[in-house]
């Protein structure tokens, strides 16, 4: 195992797990931020992984399968938002019930289009190329790791750009932040709050969209039913390691998708594949372990110095 842990293939395989990962926490960053649990990342994943699929094959058009995956994503997103902000449903129950509709409904319409139940691998939908970075693919070492990753693998570490510039250095942010922390101080400034959480979660739901994207014409070259596994979970675990930080919730996507590529490795050398399945859910429950340990030594710290 050790010897294919070192090698090229494996780092391919960690940014290639991290991918979706990272989309989902950045969104998951900027929904917190507004201060609104959004568990139906799951939802969003699973039908703009779909949206994508399908627009894709019917045009022949990549764009057009990117755009369609991303409204798809939007809907979603904004039935969350109608129900939370407006209806005053609860967040879980709202996201639960979403993430259901995802795993039966994306399975009801693979039906009427392909008159299959398990994937779209009859329809021919298209792919993400891979991009070789001009003159840093011809850097040795750094060139073969970085380079001929595919394109959606870079857009998602510019998310977290993103995600950074949109949450501390624009006016939009500063109310996102604001309405999060202080809804009453915010609405007594003039800032609609309900529409500010609004724009969050639609934003989010774009970033949210590109991770289901890469699930089905990335990762893979069709859609598969539940092929998100949880990932949308993962997503929001790192945002919580991460405490809201892009920066520090992208380490621990890294961190998520090395534990995937050691899962999928251990499989080669006849290991169980719930081993992989576990990896990601035990380094959560370690670091949110390590994470309260941490919170409690400084509380006793701060109990003794006052």
């Amino acid at each position: 195992m050790l010897d294919y842990i070192l090698t090229y293939d494996f780092f391919f395989a960690i940014i290639r797990m991290s991918t979706p990962l990272i989309f989902v926490a950045m969104a998951a960053i900027i929904g917190a931020k507004a201060n609104v649990l959004c568990i139906a990342y799951e939802s969003v994943m699973l039908f703009s992984a779909l949206g994508g699929v399908i627009g894709s094959a019917l045009t022949q058009n990549l764009f057009v399968g990117m755009f369609t995956g991303i409204f798809c994503g939007l809907i979603i997103s904004s039935i969350f938002a109608y129900f939370v902000l407006y209806l005053n449903t609860k967040p879980l129950l709202a996201g639960l019930a979403l993430n259901t509709l995802g795993t039966g409904g994306t399975v009801y319409i693979i039906y009427l289009i392909t008159g299959m139940k398990l994937d779209t691998s009859s329809l021919n939908s298209l792919r993400f190329p891979n991009v070789e970075l001009f003159i840093i693919k011809d850097i040795p070492f750094i060139g073969k790791l970085l380079s001929g990753h595919n394109i959606l693998s870079y857009l998602a570490f510019l998310s977290v750009l993103f995600a950074w510039f949109l949450i501390y250095k624009t006016t939009l942010g500063l109310r996102i932040r604001a309405v999060g922390e202080n809804p009453d101080s915010a609405m007594a400034v003039g800032i609609n709050v309900n529409k500010t959480k609004f724009i969050a979660i639609l934003i989010s739901g774009v970033i949210a969209a590109f991770g289901g994207l890469f699930m089905s014409m990335a990762y893979l070259p069709y859609f598969t039913v539940n092929m998100t596994a949880g990932r949308g979970f993962i997503g929001i675990a790192a945002q919580n390691l991460g405490l809201g930080n892009p920066i520090w919730t992208t380490v621990y996507t890294i961190i998520f998708g090395i534990s995937m590529a050691l899962g999928n490795t251990a499989q080669s050398f006849r290991l169980p594949s719930q081993f992989a399945s576990m990896m990601p859910y035990l380094i959560t429950l370690i670091g949110l372990l390590v994470i309260g340990m941490s919170n409690k030594y400084k509380e006793k710290r701060i109990k003794k110095e006052n």
